[in-house]
């Protein structure tokens, strides 16, 4: 027999953390337009249809067949006293097997920035990815100058590790990456190398 996927919900003290829907398409493209300056020096070149509903479409399909084949978890962050939407957190290219890892990536609204939000988020996916999905290691990357972003998942466990050289085309070039790692049973100590 089969059954339907499991709706994914997360709840946090200010905010629900859930897959996005078709109905999200004009807060989606309304936080992220009047984020672009701020967001494009950290994210791969927009393509132009980026901002479109069907492009918006895409990805909500994406979503729903990555989270029904436990590939990843695209998650929407909607602060619930007003359901704003903040920003999204993915835990993409999840692997299982021996690796049982995935990668986090993120971005907030910039007038969402610096209030706590990313942290909570990421605090909370942690979790659910150790506990719920049982990943064993989450990794992440950012370009060596993003301090906020380096702060954010250093403060949630994520560990450095090293350099990727050319690892993603940031804003139109390539680009080198810190990367970090949050283990389940991380026993290692801070480096302080971030």
């Amino acid at each position: 027999m089969f059954s339907r996927p499991r709706k994914v919900r997360i709840e946090t003290a200010r905010m629900t953390l859930r897959p996005p829907s078709h109905g999200d398409y004009r807060m989606w493209a309304a936080l992220r337009m009047a984020s672009r300056d701020f967001l494009s020096p950290w994210e791969p070149s927009w393509a132009t249809d980026h901002l479109t509903r069907k492009s918006f479409t895409n990805r909500v399909y994406w979503a729903n067949r990555s989270v029904a084949g436990g590939t990843a978890l695209p998650l929407f962050m909607f602060r619930r006293e007003d359901g704003a939407l903040l920003g999204a957190i993915t835990l993409d290219n999840i692997r299982r097997g021996p690796s049982q890892a995935g990668t986090t990536g993120y971005w907030v609204g910039e007038r969402f920035a610096r209030m706590g939000y990313m942290r909570e988020g990421l605090e909370a996916l942690v979790h659910y990815a150790f506990n719920e999905l049982d990943l064993s290691r989450l990794e992440a990357g950012c370009l060596p100058e993003n301090a906020a972003s380096r702060g954010v998942l250093e403060k949630v466990g994520y560990k450095y590790e090293g350099v990727a050289q050319s690892y993603l085309q940031i804003n139109g070039r390539w680009r080198n990456h810190v990367l970090y790692a949050n283990l389940r049973s991380d026993r290692r100590g801070r480096t302080q190398a971030g």
